[in-house]
C-alpha cells in the first residue's frame, strides 16, 4: 500500500484542514503502535484502552501520520493528523476505498469449523496462477478484515478473506465491506451457539456472507448440510456444492489416510489423486471447498495437487508436532466445538500407532445453557479400544467425565481444573514414550498451548 495523505483524507472523510501534509505518503497501516512500520499510518482505536494514548509510541516507531478521533487540541503538534469522527469507521472506509482501487477478485470464507484451513488451502491453490493476499492468522472481524484488505500489494489479483462471527449482522457487514465474488461456507456447527441458541439461527447468520456478493457472485457450500440446502434452495445466485455424497457437484472418492496425511480422488478429476498434509474426512471437505473455488477460476488440477500437498497452514490447526521424548502430538488448541471435537477424535482414533493413544480435551466455550449436555455427548466419539486414557480440563468437562463413567467405565479418565495445567503436563510427561500419540484439543481460552509448549521442552528446562 502506498497512498498520499490527501488521498487517504478523501477516502476517510477528514474533517480538518491539513494542506501542509497532503503530499506525505504512507506505506502501511497499524492499530498497534508496537507493530507500526516506518512510514506507516497509525489507527488509534478505542476498546479496552484508548489507542490515542499511544501516539508517542507510534511516532517513536516511525509513524508518518495518524488518524485522530479526538479534539485536535489533544493531537501531537507539528505532526500529520487526519481528524475523523470515528477511527474504526475510518479504517473500514479506507479499506473499502483501497479494495476498489486495487480491484482484485475476492473470495470470502466462513463456517463454524474449518474456515482458517480452507482459507489457507484456497490461497495456496490460487497462488499457483495468481498474485494472492490472504487473511493473516485470524484477522477475521471488523478490524481484521479491513487490515487484511490494506495489507494487499498493488499487484494483488486474488484476495482470500476469512470472516468470523459471534452475533447476527456481523457477516452482513463484512460481506458488504468486501463485496466477494465467491462466498464459501464450510459447515454449520455449534460454535457461538451461546449467542444464537440453535444451529438454525447459526445457519441464518452464516448465510449473511452472501449479502455482499457481486452481481455474478457464486456461493460455494457444503451440500451435505440440510440447513444450507434449505437456505440456498431459492437463492438467485450461482451455486457450487461439495461434500461426501454423490448429490453434490464435487465429492471425494477413494479416501485413504495415513497418520499424517489423507489422499483422495474426486468425481471431477477421477484420474488425479490429491493429498493433504493432515488427517480427517472433515479436512477432505475443506480441500473440496478449495477445489471448488479452483474449478471456478480454472486452476489446472496439476497445480492444485501440488498446492494442497504443500499448503502452509495457520499454526495450531490440527497439526502434527514432535514432543521431547519423540511422541507425536496432534495439536488443535486454537478453538473447539462439539462437531470439531468429534471429527478430530474420529480421525485421531484411526491413525496408525506403535504405542498408545492419549487424548487431552479442554472445555468448549460459548455453548451457553447447552454446554454440559454438549460436553457429555462427546462420549459417543470416544472409543476405549483406540484411546488408552482421556485427560479432561475445565468445569464443563466434568459432564463428560460423568458420562464416560456411566457408559465406558473401563476407560481411564482424569480430570483437571483449568488452573492445573502444570499438573496435567507433569502427568503426561510421566507416561509418554516415543511410540505414543497424544491429541490436544480445546478452546483457546483453556490455554492448552501451554501444555503443548511444555511437552516440547525438556524436563530439565
Amino acid at each position: 500500500m502506498k497512498m498520499q495523505l490527501a488521498e487517504i483524507a478523501h477516502a476517510v472523510g477528514a474533517v480538518n484542514d491539513f494542506e501542509q501534509w497532503r503530499s506525505i505518503s504512507v506505506t502501511s497501516v497499524a492499530f498497534d503502535s508496537r507493530h507500526l512500520q516506518p512510514g506507516g499510518l497509525f489507527i488509534p482505536l478505542t476498546g479496552e484502552q484508548d489507542g490515542h494514548q499511544f501516539i508517542q509510541s507510534a511516532i517513536d516507531h516511525g509513524a508518518a501520520a495518524t488518524l485522530w478521533a479526538r479534539d485536535l487540541a489533544t493531537a501531537p503538534a507539528d505532526f500529520p493528523v487526519i481528524q475523523v469522527a470515528d477511527s474504526l469507521k475510518a479504517l473500514q472506509a479506507l479499506a473499502q476505498y483501497y479494495l476498489t482501487k486495487i480491484n482484485p477478485r475476492v473470495v470470502a470464507i466462513t463456517g463454524s469449523n474449518g474456515k482458517t484451513t480452507t482459507k489457507d488451502m484456497i490461497a495456496s491453490i490460487l497462488a499457483t496462477q495468481f498474485n494472492v493476499t490472504k487473511t493473516h492468522a485470524n484477522f477475521n472481524n471488523e478490524i481484521g478484515v479491513p487490515m487484511t484488505v490494506l495489507s494487499m500489494e498493488p499487484n494483488t489479483e486474488m484476495l482470500v478473506v476469512e470472516m468470523g462471527m459471534d452475533r447476527p449482522g456481523q457477516l452482513d457487514f463484512l460481506s458488504k465491506l468486501v463485496a466477494p465474488d465467491i462466498a464459501v461456507i464450510t459447515m454449520i456447527g455449534e460454535a457461538h451457539i451461546e449467542f444464537f441458541g440453535t444451529r438454525d439461527k447459526i445457519a441464518d447468520a452464516k448465510m449473511e456472507i452472501t449479502h455482499g456478493l457481486s452481481e455474478d457472485g457464486i456461493i460455494v457450500y457444503n451440500g451435505d448440510e440440510p440447513l444450507l440446502r434449505d437456505r440456498t434452495a431459492n437463492l438467485n445466485l450461482r451455486k457450487r456444492t461439495f461434500g461426501q455424497r454423490e448429490t453434490t457437484d464435487l465429492f471425494a472418492t477413494n479416501i485413504e489416510a495415513t497418520s499424517t496425511s489423507t489422499s483422495f480422488t474426486t468425481n471431477l478429476w477421477p484420474d488425479k489423486s490429491f493429498t493433504i498434509p493432515m488427517i480427517g474426512t472433515y479436512n477432505v471437505n475443506n480441500a473440496l471447498a478449495a477445489l471448488s473455488v479452483a474449478n471456478v477460476y480454472r486452476i489446472r488440477p496439476e497445480n492444485a495437487q501440488k498446492a494442497l500437498a504443500a499448503v502452509n497452514l495457520t499454526e495450531n490447526r490440527a497439526e502434527w508436532v514432535k514432543g521431547t521424548v519423540g511422541e507425536d502430538i496432534l495439536s488443535d488448541v486454537y478453538n473447539s466445538n462439539p462437531t470439531a471435537v468429534k471429527q478430530v477424535l474420529a480421525a485421531f482414533s484411526q491413525t496408525p500407532v506403535v504405542g498408545k493413544r492419549y487424548a487431552v480435551l479442554g472445555d468448549m466455550l460459548e455453548l451457553g445453557t447447552q454446554a454440559d449436555a454438549m460436553h457429555a455427548d462427546v462420549a459417543s466419539a470416544i472409543d476405549p479400544d483406540k484411546i488408552s486414557h482421556i485427560y479432561l480440563v475445565g468445569s464443563h468437562m466434568i459432564a463428560l467425565q460423568k458420562r464416560l463413567a456411566q457408559e465406558k467405565p473401563d476407560l481411564p479418565v482424569t480430570h483437571f481444573n483449568a488452573k492445573s495445567l502444570p499438573a496435567l503436563t507433569l502427568a503426561l510427561q510421566d507416561i509418554l514414550t516415543a511410540d505414543d500419540q497424544i491429541l490436544l484439543k480445546g478452546s483457546h481460552g483453556i490455554h492448552l498451548e501451554q501444555v503443548l509448549a511444555a511437552l516440547q521442552e525438556s524436563k530439565e528446562k
